[in-house]
């Protein structure tokens, strides 16, 4: 097994070391939610508010029995019974919600895993042999005797959240050898209904995180991504819910995410009984991966969860479970800096004089992490040249990196820089030395996009490369930030050096190599923090989120755009991860003129980060900028890590938008509020806040904006959650935030509806 394919195994997918004691005896683990009831043959998941069940049924198969509501302990839930024969078209295999399903015998679904032998053998079916509970995982092994292949399957819960993630590991046993021509990480079967509707995230540049939602009805949906990455076209996160009543609060909701950064497919198949089945791995497009005899593959982990409680409710839980559970600091994540990035104000045009007035400015604002963006290395004067000699340019730093990271650690800041680590230019000396090391195929063309080539990560010499010059990179300056960058998809994915049959495998080893360097670079530099940047949102899963600190969600910028942009992100990622910026107006984008307070509000909602040219704001500016900063800090634990309640829904260029994030404790919440265009002199909606202490009293303090006159300064949780508050908001581009600071039995109620404006 090579160290990213251990990696892999290990740390991505959660893997313990497995103690020989308890593979010995493979009894309950003591206060595990899993349990097995042998005279059933059934296995049940109890955790959070959840119950998940599944047998084996008389023909040897694994059966879903359900997933839903917490059950009673005492609730039976089998012996799991073979479904009857429909028709000879509707077989029983085909019927049958199966766990993990090879393609062999009577089935016409789609299949966990298809493969092939090299004696032309396709068929495969797989039935249970054993399991062993260790260290709170269950492990079930499938196999296919006849065949000699077998199927580790994985499950793991969290105790919290219920949710679940599951993972398989596929072996060959045999004499020959076979080739996998689709490998799925688990299948989720819901029960059978004529009335569900999927909800799922598409988008392109600049255009990220579109709410899309559809009727399911009987055929196939298919979510992927073919580009080698993650994608933005779709993400890899699904909802799906029940009946026509469901909104944010109220509603079945079964949701999941797939933590794979390659090409990856989600799909859901709703069959004749109307049973809906949700599979997700590896993209089977232009997939093939051979296994010789003794050899493996581990799938990604493919998560998911379930709520009666809203689609709001499903994005608590996963923003719950990314923070304790994939984030690499976990569980105790440390709050996002206020971050500066230099690209607008210099572009390629950096150096060491320029960067250090800039980092004067931006420490006097108060921010506290200072980033250099694109053009500090090699040859790059333009996106023309210089990817891939990652060496300080030194006619613009003549004394290398020091005096200004010298200079911004002493205005009290951390210091950040950009990188590109994956890609190439031509024009670069690394190009010119190993023109082999890109994917491509022998004899055809290489499709530059922006000007550079994709580095063949799959190789073990591109990515010792890659980890060397990094790790030099950190090793040699103090550093305490990396914006890793990936501009484009991958074309000619080729890999010469393999035999013909071997070279699919690319789509593997290169995300295996890519978590190896990004895991060795944390294991060597522990202070270094990592954002994952795709041109925006284009890498964003929970793979790279288990190695990465931060996420860019969109290049776009506009704080109008970003409202649907940000919106569309939360439902499947914490505002913990979501780096938002104030750059310039107009925007770049649009060319869209905004205040500088509807910016600030704008990206108060996740990570806040400027990225404006600095040196160009006013004294008035600097003034506005400085209180909203401070006022950022005070409650950007609860932005970051509280519970996130989406009011009012910007999707579909929606004129309203409003949230509302609540401290676990309940003992602060902050309400952001903006009215995108004013229409018909109409008032803005009264907001009814959630998630509060009921008995408990909240003092309202405005940070921006003004509330009606007749508001109370501090009122029960129930009135504010009940009665409400008016903001005024009107004309185009306004926005309002206040903040509700719990203060106990107190019964003052004297009246507010003083303004903070500032910088109108």
């Amino acid at each position: 097994m090579s160290r990213a394919t251990s990696y892999l195994a290990a740390v991505v997918l959660g893997l313990s070391t497995l103690s020989s004691a308890a593979a010995a005896n493979p009894q309950e683990a003591p206060g595990s939610a899993i349990h097995f009831d042998a005279a059933q043959r059934v296995f049940r998941i109890d955790a959070g508010k959840i119950t998940y069940a599944f047998g084996v049924n008389g023909d040897g198969a694994l059966q879903t029995l359900y997933w839903g509501s917490r059950l009673a302990a005492d609730d039976l839930l089998g012996p799991a019974s073979v479904p009857k024969e429909r028709s000879s078209f509707d077989p029983v295999g085909s019927n049958t919600p199966q766990e993990y399903a090879g393609w062999g015998g009577a089935i016409t679904v789609m299949p966990d895993l298809k493969l092939h032998f090299a004696d032309g053998n396709r068929d495969l079916v797989l039935r249970y042999d054993s399991y062993r509970i260790e260290n709170g995982s269950l492990h079930i092994t499938l196999q296919d005797r006849a065949a000699k292949v077998t199927v580790g399957l994985r499950y793991v819960v969290d105790a919290a959240t219920g949710i679940l993630g599951r993972s398989a590991r596929i072996e060959n046993h045999a004499s020959q050898a076979l080739t996998i021509d689709r490998a799925a990480a688990a299948s989720w079967n819901l029960p059978s209904a004529t009335d569900y509707s999927l909800r799922y995230l598409t988008g392109t540049w600049a255009s990220e995180w579109h709410l899309r939602t559809r009727p399911l009805t009987p055929g196939a949906t298919e979510l992927e991504s073919r580009r080698g990455s993650t994608g933005d076209e779709n993400n890899s996160w699904f909802a799906i819910e029940r009946g026509g009543e469901w909104n944010e609060s109220r509603g079945r909701v079964w949701f999941g995410a797939l933590a794979w950064s390659g090409s990856w497919s989600i799909h859901i198949d709703q069959d004749v009984l109307n049973q809906v089945r949700v599979t997700g791995g590896f993209n089977p497009f232009d997939f093939s991966y051979p296994l010789e005899p003794g050899q493996s593959l581990q799938t990604p982990v493919f998560y998911a969860g379930y709520t009666d409680e809203g689609i709001g409710e499903a994005s608590r839980l996963l923003h719950q479970f990314e923070r304790s559970s994939i984030l690499p600091a976990r569980p105790q994540l440390k709050l996002r800096p206020v971050l500066y990035n230099s690209w607008e104000a210099t572009e390629f045009k950096v150096n060491e004089a320029g960067q250090q007035r800039l980092a004067e400015k931006a420490a006097a604002l108060g921010v506290e992490r200072f980033v250099v963006d694109d053009g500090w290395f090699g040859a790059r004067n333009s996106d023309h040249a210089g990817l891939g000699d990652w060496v300080v340019n030194r006619e613009k730093f003549p004394n290398g990196l020091k005096p200004l990271i010298d200079k911004v650690h002493g205005l009290g800041m951390s210091f950040g820089l950009w990188v590109e680590p994956e890609m190439v230019n031509p024009d670069s000396d690394l190009y010119r030395q190993h023109p082999d090391w890109v994917l491509h195929f022998e004899g055809r063309q290489r499709s530059p996009a922006r000007h550079q080539l994709v580095l063949n990560l799959a190789r073990e010499d591109v990515s010792a490369h890659v980890f060397e010059v990094l790790d030099q990179l950190l090793s040699q300056n103090d550093i305490q930030f990396l914006k890793w960058d990936y501009n484009r998809n991958w074309s000619e994915p080729g890999w010469p050096q393999l035999a013909p049959e071997q070279q699919q495998k690319v789509y593997v080893a290169y995300v295996h190599h890519l978590y190896d360097i990004l895991r060795r670079l944390r294991e060597r530099h522990p202070g270094v923090e990592i954002e994952s940047c795709s041109g925006g949102g284009a890498r964003v899963d929970l793979g790279i989120m288990g190695l990465t600190d931060e996420v860019w969600p969109s290049d776009n910028t506009d704080p109008s755009d970003r409202l649907s942009i940000q919106d569309g992100f939360s439902y499947a990622y914490a505002p913990a991860v979501m780096m938002s910026w104030v750059t310039g107006s107009p925007n770049w984008v649009n060319r869209r003129s905004s205040s500088l307070d509807f910016r600030f509000l704008s990206s108060m909602q996740g990570g806040l980060g400027i990225g404006a040219n600095i040196l160009e704001w006013t004294p008035a500016e600097d003034a506005s900028a400085r209180a909203y900063i401070a006022a950022y800090k005070g409650i950007r634990a609860t932005v970051q890590s509280g519970r996130l309640y989406r009011l009012l829904s910007p999707q579909e260029r929606a004129p309203q938008s409003a949230t509302e994030s609540v401290q676990a404790d309940g003992s602060q919440a902050v309400l952001f509020a903006f009215l995108r265009q004013g229409q018909e002199a109409q008032a803005y909606p009264t907001l009814y806040l959630q998630g509060l202490d009921s008995a408990a009293r909240y003092r309202q303090r405005l940070i921006h904006g003004k509330a009606a006159v007749g508001t109370p300064e501090m009122a029960s949780g129930a009135y504010w959650m009940h009665h409400g508050i008016d903001l005024s908001l009107q004309g185009d581009l306004d926005a309002a935030a206040v903040v509700f600071d719990r203060v106990g039995s107190s019964t003052s109620t004297s009246t507010t509806s003083t303004s903070t404006s500032r910088d109108r």
